[in-house]
């Protein structure tokens, strides 16, 4: 093992700083997934829940210092393809998550998922990580309303004048200024002081009605105490989830999640050398396997499929190297299952520069990239540049793929091109063309 020996203060600041930066999801999950008639408490609990149980599996049961938490992405197709585009229930839709973990644990039992890791190509390891880093930092960005939409260009900077902006740009450069001079706990320092910076928005100058839910007001107190609600436990429809008509639902789910999650290992792997000493993903088996745990639970509980997340990435360049990290940010969950109206106290601008500086962290491994040799170089960019062009870690990782062995294969390289990847490449397709 490459895991550096860490001390278990340093593991417990990064398991906060990692939670921090994913704790968003315990309200975002819920008002995505309640726009499919899913009660926004009841999801809120399923999420806190899975959040909860799969971090602390994560942490004891696979040693890595990665959350895991219902996945981005995974949760607008739930709502938006499966139910709203399908017209199916979503009583329907946890049963295809459901069994999409099954076959998940199948797939894992048997090591599939792990010949899948050790079929990725160096090059495109090197590239993803870094696609990664860009992808995150986008996120902290777009989450600072810095990054804004704009028709003419298809994105833009908002105005300077703006205080969101402001308070955001100064919380940025203190966070960078902390990182630089290395010191102890300066993600989480950085996010407490941004908070206390955006106090004033709403009160002494500025509006954030336009981004949080109309009240003018950035950090607000909505109270301490929620009750759990457990009304979606054991409500997923098994029998008429396995229609054939369903079949693509059930293979999005498979196929997004298994990316999303490989190449958050691959990503942070090389990213904080985090290698067994066979230079895969340390202990990559037991990390899967909980990934698949996590969707399996997704459909019991009452919640879209459970992920490794990238986010974990701002706990790791805190110092986190064991499964102490992430036990300690599953164990931050559980509160909010009773306290989550306390989630309103730090705002997305506040968890925007973790995630930007993470960003250059994960940049690292570029320098790695054979630039010299282009049948190498062209496929590592368009994995590179699709993460985070796409909007999508999935679609930089199947282009990065593809490119790969239609170059090597041209160039008469065809040995660089692994069975295992030409299975992926096959499954690729498949997604590909039925997703669209």
């Amino acid at each position: 093992m490459t895991t550096k020996i860490t001390s278990n203060r340093t593991e417990i600041l990064a398991g906060v700083s990692s939670f921090l930066a994913t704790m968003y999801i315990i309200v975002v999950n819920p008002s995505i997934l309640s726009q499919t008639g899913m009660p926004f408490n009841a999801v809120l609990t399923a999420t806190v829940i899975l959040s909860f149980f799969c971090s602390l599996m994560m942490g004891l049961y696979a040693k890595n210092p990665i959350v895991v938490a219902p996945g981005m992405g995974m949760n607008a197709f739930f709502t938006f393809t499966a139910v709203k585009g399908m017209g199916i229930s979503y009583q329907i839709a946890l049963g295809a998550v459901f069994w999409a973990g099954v076959l998940f644990v199948i797939l894992s039992v048997f090591n599939v998922r792990t010949y899948i890791v050790k079929a990725i190509p160096t090059q495109l390891r090197f590239a993803i990580s870094a696609g990664i880093g860009l992808f995150i930092s986008l996120i902290g960005f777009e989450n600072a309303k810095f990054i804004v939409d704009n028709p003419a260009t298809l994105v833009g900077i908002a105005s300077f004048k703006d205080p969101i902006v402001i308070t955001f740009l100064i919380g940025l450069f203190i966070t960078a200024v902390l990182i630089v001079r290395q010191t102890t706990g300066g993600i989480i320092i950085g996010i407490v002081l941004t908070t206390l910076l955006a106090i004033p928005i709403g009160r002494l100058w500025g509006d954030a009605s336009a981004i949080n839910f109309g009240n003018a007001q950035l950090v607000t107190w909505q109270g301490i105490f929620s009750s759990p609600d457990f009304s979606l436990l054991f409500q997923l429809d098994l029998v008429n989830s396995l229609k054939v008509s369903l079949f693509p639902v059930i293979f999005a789910f498979v196929f997004t999640d298994m990316f999303d999650s490989i190449s958050t290992f691959v990503g942070i792997a090389e990213a904080a050398d985090l290698y067994d000493e066979n230079g895969e993903p340390q202990n990559v088996k037991k990390s899967l396997m909980t990934d698949a745990v996590a969707t399996l639970l997704g459909g019991i509980l009452g919640t879209s499929p459970g992920t490794a997340y990238i986010e974990s990435a701002v706990g790791i360049e805190q110092g986190g190297r064991r499964g102490l990290t992430a036990i300690t940010a599953g164990l931050l969950f559980l509160p909010f299952m009773f306290l989550s109206p306390l989630l309103s106290i730090v705002p997305a601008i506040a968890t925007a520069p973790a995630l930007i500086i993470v960003g250059v962290f994960m940049m690292k491994p570029i320098a790695k990239i054979n630039w010299s040799e282009l049948d190498d170089a062209v496929p590592a960019f368009l994995a590179l540049a699709l993460i985070p062009f796409s909007y999508s870690i999935t679609q930089g990782i199947i282009w990065g793929f593809l490119s790969w062995t239609i170059i090597k294969v041209s160039v008469g390289k065809s040995k660089e091109v692994s069975l295992a990847l030409w299975i992926i490449d096959a499954f690729a397709l498949v997604a590909l063309f039925w997703g669209h």
